[in-house]
């Protein structure tokens, strides 16, 4: 089974990933961008704002998420999959940034996947309140320095994605404890 967990920057994914971990201790663990060596150079470049273009940013994650599709789900796709990020916030971003028609983001993205894309989506849901308190927290990345407005668009257009891609969709509020949120994925997970 491939699985994503999406949110917006401070969610928690990693949080729960790592706790999935705990349950499937033979999933493949990854995410995206990142997920590979061609990957985790694009991540740096995006996160520390070193592209100026939308669409040029945009480009780059095809490119990954083509290479991680190929290198790391295609042939794993018998195991427990679990990504941090997929195909679904990619669609979101571009969504949001307005510059590319939705039918190209999905025409794009269809060719950068091959049609693979999750199982299910688990989308880890913040307040404005909890966003505001989490990003206070710590020191922003290029993503996060856009702004709270631009974050919540991003929750928004995550739930589009998946509605777009037609990907089973797992609303869970982020606010709630650390193990109260990994039992609900948990359960919610059908193996």
């Amino acid at each position: 089974m491939y699985i994503a967990i999406e949110g917006i920057d401070t969610a928690g994914k990693s949080t729960q990933i790592a706790k999935l971990q705990e349950h499937f201790s033979d999933a493949i663990i990854t995410k995206e961008p990142g997920g590979t060596e061609a990957g985790k150079e694009i991540r740096e470049i995006v996160l520390n704002a070193k592209i100026k273009s939308k669409k040029a940013e945009f480009l780059l994650f095809l490119a990954d998420r083509a290479e991680h599709i190929q290198e790391v789900i295609e042939p794993n796709l018998s195991k427990m999959i679990i990504s941090d990020r997929s195909v679904v916030s990619g669609v979101a971003y571009a969504l949001v940034q307005g510059e590319i028609s939705e039918t190209a983001i999905l025409h794009l993205n269809r060719f950068a996947t091959g049609g693979i894309y999750p199982q299910k989506i688990f989308l880890l849901q913040l307040t404005n309140e909890e966003l505001s308190l989490r990003l206070s927290q710590k020191k922003l990345d290029g993503i996060e320095l856009r702004g709270i407005e631009y974050l919540l668009k991003i929750q928004d257009a995550l739930i589009k994605a998946s509605n777009l891609l037609n990907i089973e969709l797992v609303l869970i509020d982020a606010t709630k404890n650390i193990d109260s949120i990994t039992q609900e994925i948990l359960n919610n997970i059908n193996i």
